[in-house]
């Protein structure tokens, strides 16, 4: 019995307990805690969220490239929308009728109770009419965010642009953005988008039966601030930019200019572009179509996709690894009677320079120099095609180390590696007989040597700074502090001694800056500067004009590359293009003192654009675009010639494999 009288106390305990846990759950809910009330009032109490400012870009020197300028959207919750006078807010915000249905059942197959955009960036005066009139759309509220404007109107492909996101990048970002929102779609944009974009803000507003805003619920401590975005330091000087889309203008091309030491881009110009605000706006979508539809390709970021072969723009590099490997020393001589003789065959060089060392072959740029000593290095481990081929993939790997074959890690969406064959992939092409003879041309950058200009441009950062690169990136520091990935920090090195860089230096100097140089095109009065033109074939018109370098000699500034389609010899356009950038960046001055009289307003206003294919007849149609044309592809293979019928000189080329 008393054991009955306990357990009933017991029980009435737990129910006491159990009580008192719910009645204090209930005062919590309905007096220490607004979370239910909140979502108990949507109607009357709606969150809204605060965009943040996207991040500033800037230039090296703190010149204002991209920033913002307030817009609005009207957006609609269509379970809330009650009959109002739809042609009154079709007029203030600019649709017709047939626009207005068609919005407003998008908006119902999103949601019925959810808010989503109606109609997107309205300016500020239409905002001004439309908060006057709200009281009378009820459903319908404005958000305010901001949008994109560049000062300058330039660098298009290079900041990217913003757009509406779709439903993969939601659904990657784990629901950050919501339908309507903008994400960099393109450029530092999007290579940046998580540090440009900020982080949003809630405000949950109070709302009478009228639709008229009363203020923040409980004072905003509910809400949270809009975090802006960081603001990017790129690596760019803007006035190189100006003056490299000026002088490219009419032009297919690109230049791409580093300091040296650090791996800062300089300029990165993709030409031809376009403006950076035609991809802001309402017309956002037409002037999409517009540009992508140009065939001249103004979305194709040619420095880091364009696919050139460097031609004799390489030579330095093979002189380099040549050294290394002891198979010349700088006063290496050879004989160049202005042809090539192998076997029965003659190929010609381009000079007649009679005997010739390092430093005159690289200021000439003699074929017959550069074909022999890669021979050399292809046969010294003897004639026999298996040694040959163990040869060259030791070369192959000794000019990857220089970033050719494989991405360089730029800070920027979409970098493309262009193939560097191995021995491998040319006894796949030519079965396994293919002796040195048949890859001949690759020794003046022409055959399976593809190359993009940022590759070119950080090759000769690597011969400036005597045997290593940093990464090539374009951003200098990330928010207040500028912080960095560590890896754009680091230097690589390439494995060539640094005294094997002086004779090849040595006969770049040549090139620019004495008579008998390709290269006196790009000569600055004042300033040491050393480079290397390359003359590249192009089988769909003229061949296109390179040239790279670096300046000054001692303490490097800046190292460069210019690729002009379609511009002839290296030393036409490429060579002074380089030489105005350069004397710009070092002197902050253009003087007129080219050898051909020529100002920097003439090459501005040469137009080198290749004839649209419409614009020919049949017979003499041409396509436009040759820069990702794989020149590499050749019909057959040239029979390699025997052994013995070849002498120290006699080494037998492609056809037409020229590069100057």
């Amino acid at each position: 019995m008393d054991q009955l009288f306990n357990r009933k106390y017991i029980i009435q305990g737990l129910f006491v307990l159990l009580a008192l846990i719910l009645l204090g759950r209930l005062f919590y809910i309905q007096v220490a805690s607004d979370k239910y009330f909140l979502d108990a009032n949507n109607n009357a109490l709606k969150k809204q969220f605060i965009y943040p400012a996207r991040g500033v870009i800037v230039d090296r020197n703190g010149k204002v490239l991209a920033q913002n300028q307030p817009t609005y959207d009207l957006m609609v919750t269509p379970n809330e929308v009650k009959p109002f006078d739809t042609l009154s807010l079709c007029r203030i915000i600019g649709i017709d009728m047939t626009e207005f249905r068609e919005k407003f059942r998008k908006a119902k197959v999103y949601s019925r109770y959810q808010a989503s955009i109606f109609q997107k960036l309205l300016s500020v005066e239409t905002y001004a009419t439309l908060q006057e009139r709200m009281a009378n759309y009820k459903g319908f509220d404005v958000q305010k965010r901001t949008i994109r404007y560049y000062p300058d109107s330039i660098s298009g492909q290079l900041l990217g642009y913003i757009k509406e996101v779709n439903q993969r990048e939601i659904e990657k970002y784990q629901g950050y953005y919501r339908p309507g929102d903008y994400i960099g779609k393109s450029g530092l944009e999007k290579q940046y988008e998580v540090d440009l974009r900020g982080q949003k803000g809630i405000k949950r507003i109070l709302y009478n039966v009228h639709n008229v805003a009363q203020g923040s619920y409980a004072e905003g401590r509910f809400d949270s601030l809009a975090v802006a975005g960081e603001q990017l330091t790129t690596t760019i000087d803007v006035e190189l930019q100006k003056l490299g889309e000026q002088l490219l203008a009419n032009k297919l091309g690109s230049i791409v200019a580093i300091e040296p030491s650090t791996g800062e881009i300089l300029a990165f110009v993709s030409s031809p572009g376009y403006d950076p605000n035609k991809m802001v706006g309402r017309e956002t979508g037409k002037n999409y179509q517009q540009i992508s539809s140009n065939p001249y390709r103004p979305l194709f970021v040619r420095p880091i996709k364009g696919r050139y072969s460097p031609g004799s723009a390489f030579k330095p590099l093979d002189a380099l690894i040549a050294l290394q490997d002891g198979v010349i020393d700088p006063n290496t001589t050879f004989n160049c009677p202005g042809y090539y003789q192998a076997g029965n065959r003659r190929f010609k060089c381009e000079h007649v320079d009679g005997n010739i060392a390092l430093r005159k072959g690289i200021a000439r740029s003699c074929n017959t120099y550069f074909w022999t000593i890669f021979a050399k290095m292809m046969v010294k481990k003897g004639l026999k095609s298996q040694n040959q081929h163990k040869a060259y993939d030791e070369w192959q790997e000794k000019v990857r180390k220089f970033g050719i074959g494989d991405t360089l890690g730029i800070d920027f969406p979409g970098e493309s590696a262009y193939k560097l064959f191995t021995a491998d992939d040319y006894t796949k092409r030519y079965s396994k007989y293919w002796g040195y003879t048949t890859i001949l041309s690759v020794g003046i950058g022409q055959g399976e040597v593809t190359t993009t200009p940022l590759q070119m441009a950080n090759i000769m950062a690597i011969i400036a700074n005597r045997g290593y690169y940093v990464k090539p990136h374009l951003v200098k520091g990330i928010g207040n502090d500028k912080h960095i990935d560590n890896k754009y920090k680091e230097k690589h090195y390439v494995g060539i001694d640094a005294k094997y860089f002086e004779p090849v230096i040595d006969g770049m100097q040549d090139a620019v800056n004495t008579s008998i140089g390709t290269a006196t095109e790009s000569r600055i009065p004042g300033v040491l500067m050393c480079g290397k033109t390359g003359t590249v074939q192009n089988v769909h018109g003229k061949n296109h004009s390179v040239f790279i370098g670096f300046a000054p000699r001692e303490n490097p500034k800046i190292a460069i590359a210019v690729i002009v389609e379609n511009g002839g010899y290296g030393g036409a356009y490429a060579a002074p293009i380089a030489s105005f950038i350069t004397e710009k960046y070092l002197t902050d001055s253009l003087k007129g003192r080219r050898i051909n009289g020529a100002t920097v307003e003439q090459y501005k206003a040469d137009n080198l654009l290749p004839v649209l294919k419409d614009k020919l007849p049949t017979k003499l149609k041409l396509k436009v675009d040759s820069s990702k044309v794989d020149t590499t592809k050749q019909k057959a293979p040239i029979k390699p010639v025997p052994a013995k019928q070849l002498n120290q000189n006699a080494i037998l080329p492609r056809k037409n494999a020229t590069a100057k």
